[in-house]
């Protein structure tokens, strides 16, 4: 309440929203934050330098996990692609609980702080497993079958890493979001620019890693390989923690759905309550009442969650006991998170086909170019992980275009400030992902066929398109998942917003496990031959791909349904803001919702 008293006599006194930033947010001292001192391009830079050190450290593990799992730990290919699936799955779910923790208790900052910790501790015990003696993977240099003490090692360590990137992911992106002011018609533009350039510096770390890293983790060893990754983390960390004064923080708010059972319960015991003529007769707290985060505007959907702001007895002795019982009174900003959340479910169930479709290119797709001919010239051969750079590079390449061609163009052409909606961006990655699969099964033929037929390896090379495909597919569909949900959340969710992007992958890991062991027995139960053998060329792994595109391709069907029947968040603006087109709709200012509240 002291930070409202003063954020009002700020806009009395001064008069200048430029000066101060007035969104709830604090400086390192606890103070309101100067907005020339604090946040924006200053802050948000230390954060993505961040990224990249961190995305260099995961991706280093996570492009040659399924090599470890086959040369090092001697896991057969069907082994080793579902343990790689269980990883990613977990690493990418993790967050979950690491965004709710973020929001509800420890903050963002903090929360990087110690999901770093635990990063370094599973980087460290996965550098030791190759220097201690007893945890190393054989004794002599060439072995069947690797010691268990290393097997255990190693997995502590890369689940200790996905606790740790649990943390770490949600909160670190959120915690850069945070920095520019949506109320600011400048800083606004600029968090719409974050994400992209987000997103630049992660691939650029994803280059680096499938690059440099692969490299020396296959020609010079993984223990050497474990003590640069440690070493770039620590650094990361200090990097962190020099930009400690440029930040701006968010107080966490406590637990984000409390509220949301609160209207719940507030709806269901209304139930056969009639509907106000009038929206206005809702309850809603006055702006100088509320002070975490925006008030947002009643909307058309879902109008029986509506009922929860209705006040009864209008006049009467108990109206001001019923305002006291938030499970029995909600305001319309909380029963509008709570559709936010309710049509969130549909976006994210029908974007897993994607996930699906790109989890391909980190287990599969690297398990081709194993089998296949890497030489460049007569003595370089190229890592089989360091094909991904293909899509780190169209990744980066597709950003940069779409960042500075397509949104100015578009921008004019459309009148949305992001150029076109967040859910148009996400659904045109989505086409690109089944153009990959069909790249991937055509491919996959040809190389069965070229080595049936010549009793030769292919070349690499013809995986380049479907790798390249997926990094366009990833830079509109990725980057577009991660701003809708950080966008349409409520805003003392968003941590946990992040982290429900990060669980599109995490949930698709798990269901291509699914898909696999289905359409593996029925092969086996149609034509008794497994779609999925002990290596590739014994596998239809085409036939696979043929399967993903095709549902991939309902999937879109699907997808283009709900979004154009999708309502974006409506906010009340402070100030006047440059409109966000279709993607957030700006309320006129209200000061005063109803007489009764």
């Amino acid at each position: 309440m002291e930070h409202t008293k003063i954020d009002t006599e700020l806009h009395d006194s001064y008069g200048d929203h430029q000066k101060w930033v007035l969104d709830s947010s604090l400086d390192s001292r606890g103070e309101i934050p100067v907005r020339s001192r604090t946040g924006a391009w200053r802050a948000a830079l230390f954060i993505i330098a961040i990224e990249f050190s961190e995305r260099l450290s995961y991706f280093g593990i996570a492009t040659s996990l399924v090599v470890y799992l086959t040369t090092i730990l001697h896991q057969d290919l069907k082994m080793a692609v579902r343990n790689a699936n269980y990883w990613s799955g977990v690493t990418t779910l993790m967050p979950l609980l690491g965004g709710f923790v973020a929001d509800a208790y420890l903050g963002r900052y903090a929360t990087v702080l110690l999901a770093t910790i635990i990063y370094l501790m599973g980087l460290i015990l996965l550098t030791l497993s190759w220097f201690i003696p007893g945890l190393k993977p054989c004794h002599e240099e060439m072995c069947v079958e690797p010691r268990k003490a290393h097997e255990i090692a190693f997995f502590i360590a890369i689940y200790l890493i996905s606790i740790g990137t649990g943390g770490h992911k949600p909160s670190l992106e959120s915690f850069g979001a945070d920095q520019f002011e949506d109320d600011h018609p400048e800083e606004r533009k600029m968090k719409m620019s974050y994400f992209n350039w987000w997103s630049a510096g992660l691939c650029a770390g994803v280059l680096t890693a499938v690059t440099i890293i692969v490299y020396i983790e296959d020609r010079i060893g993984w223990g050497v390989a474990g003590i640069i990754l440690t070493v770039v983390m620590v650094t990361s960390l200090l990097i962190f923690l020099i930009g400690t004064p440029f930040y701006r923080y968010r107080v966490p708010s406590g637990s984000p759905l409390t509220p949301m059972l609160q209207v719940f319960v507030a709806a269901i015991s209304k139930r056969h309550l009639p509907y106000p003529s009038d929206t206005s007769l809702l309850h809603e707290l006055s702006r100088e009442e509320y002070t975490k985060g925006r008030l947002l505007s009643s909307t058309n959907n879902l109008k029986f969650l509506d009922k929860a702001a209705i006040i009864r007895n209008r006049g009467s002795e108990n109206v001001m006991a019923e305002k006291e019982s938030p499970w029995k009174l909600a305001t319309v900003t909380k029963v509008e998170e709570l559709k936010l959340l309710i049509n969130m479910i549909p976006i994210w169930f029908f974007t897993l086909a994607f996930g699906i479709c790109a989890t391909q290119s980190s287990t599969f797709f690297i398990k081709q170019a194993i089998v296949m001919d890497r030489h460049i010239g007569h003595t370089f051969i190229v890592p089989p992980s360091s094909m991904f750079a293909l899509v780190a590079l169209s990744m980066i390449i597709s950003l940069i275009v779409y960042e500075r061609l397509l949104v100015p163009l578009l921008r004019r052409l459309t009148g949305n400030d992001r150029g076109i909606s967040i859910l148009k961006r996400i659904g045109i990655g989505m086409v690109f992902s089944l153009i990959t699969m069909i790249i991937a099964a055509i491919v996959e033929r040809k190389r069965l066929d070229y080595t049936k037929n010549h009793h030769m390896v292919m070349s690499a090379l013809w995986l380049a398109p479907q790798f390249i495909v997926i990094g366009i597919a990833d830079a509109l569909t990725l980057v577009g998942l991660q701003e809708y949900f950080y966008d349409q959340v409520p805003d003392s969710m968003r941590s946990l917003g992040i982290a429900f992007y990060l669980s599109v992958i995490g949930a698709a890991s798990f269901v291509n496990n699914l898909l696999m062991m289905i359409s593996d027995r029925l092969a086996e139960a149609i034509s008794g031959k497994s779609w999925f053998g002990k290596d590739l060329n014994s596998s239809r792994l085409d036939r696979f791909y043929w399967m993903l595109a095709a549902l991939t391709a309902v999937n879109i069907c699907f997808f283009v349904i709900v979004a154009k029947r999708y309502t974006y968040k409506s906010v009340q603006s402070r100030v006047a803001v440059a409109d966000g087109g279709d993607d957030v709709e700006m309320a006129p200012v209200v000061t005063k919702t109803s007489k009764y509240t």
